[in-house]
């Protein structure tokens, strides 16, 4: 059985798990495979898994906990397993652990459906999606005004951010590095893919050279800035979190309920742009009605139910669970 307990500064109080059996652990790795399958997506976020899945706050707070005092005091004094302990290092590499293997076994199988079936995966995670705002919307327990104007903010933003145009960029070790941090920051984010911040900056189909041809070098430029910009960021949401709850939230709803823009099934190409290496990247698309009431239509409405129907199971077990 799971326990919990409070993590060591009073600065993160959050309740952390302070022991797991290894069945646990295993379904923390499954989980990481889950956000991994859907940052590896442009459009999707491993950030709304986390919420699906139930461990979006020790997420975050245990990222936090790496740029935080009591960490590096413990490792700068070789205390290491102090140090482990401060950053609930279990839980952070059985995480990353998942999140490694779906990139690495899934890259190349979601990169063939986007190019060839779009329709079915977008159907599939905008279930997923629509299906995460209402759950994650239920976490606040009393709306206001105030909150509602906050996410109709932050949805308005989200849906704007997911019409942006990608850009021609170069492939220096510096602009590499940068991507990856500002792309972590986005797959921590509810809403907002990592993946697609990549899109933007132009560099998604770099990082998903890099992963199905070995580049060992630009992966761990990329993995260096994601680093980075997941501990940097932590911090403030973290903050946020602690001080600000219910508004966080209704934030985060937000920016979920924008990034629907992206996900919507039927799409028209209106321009594209040509990259370096020859691949053709949509710039301009806009979203239109099925063109037939056909059979893809009917899978897509299947896939998009089933990905609806999977997040409220997940919800109602969660709920079963805790108590």
């Amino acid at each position: 059985m799971e326990t919990t307990t409070s993590t060591p500064s009073a600065e993160a109080a959050i309740p952390i798990a302070s022991s797991r059996s290894w069945k646990e652990y295993l379904g923390l790795v499954a989980r990481g495979f889950a956000m991994g399958s859907a940052d590896v997506v442009p459009g999707v976020s491993g950030g709304t898994m986390a919420f699906i899945l139930g461990i979006y706050a020790e997420l975050i707070f245990s990222i936090r906990a790496v740029g935080r005092k009591a960490f590096w005091n413990a490792l700068l004094h070789f205390r290491i397993r102090e140090a482990m302990q401060a950053i609930n290092f279990p839980f952070l590499i059985a995480l990353g652990s998942g999140i490694i293997l779906a990139f690495l076994t899934l890259a190349k199988g979601l990169e063939w459906l986007l190019i060839n079936k779009p329709v079915f995966i977008w159907s599939f995670f905008f279930g997923l999606v629509l299906a995460s705002v209402i759950t994650v919307a239920r976490r606040i327990k009393k709306w206001t005004v105030i909150l509602a104007a906050f996410l109709a903010v932050a949805a308005v933003g989200a849906y704007l951010l997911v019409g942006a145009v990608p850009a021609q960029t170069p492939n220096t070790p510096l602009y590499v590095f940068l991507s990856g941090a500002l792309a972590s920051t986005a797959m921590i984010l509810p809403g907002i893919s990592g993946a697609f911040i990549l899109v933007l900056l132009g560099k998604y189909q770099f990082a998903l050279s890099a992963v199905n041809n070995r580049d060992v070098v630009s992966l761990m430029i990329l993995a260096a800035g994601a680093a980075v910009g997941l501990v940097t960021f932590a911090q403030a949401l973290g903050w946020l979190f602690r001080k600000h709850h219910d508004l966080t939230v209704a934030i985060l709803t937000g920016f979920m309920m924008g990034s629907l823009r992206k996900l919507w099934p039927w799409k028209v190409v209106v321009e594209s742009i040509t990259d370096n290496h020859g691949n053709v990247i949509p710039t301009v698309v806009h979203n239109v009605l099925p063109p037939a009431f056909n059979a893809e239509v009917v899978f897509a409405i299947l896939l998009a139910a089933l990905g609806f129907a999977a997040v409220l199971l997940l919800d109602r077990l969660a709920v079963t669970i805790g108590d």
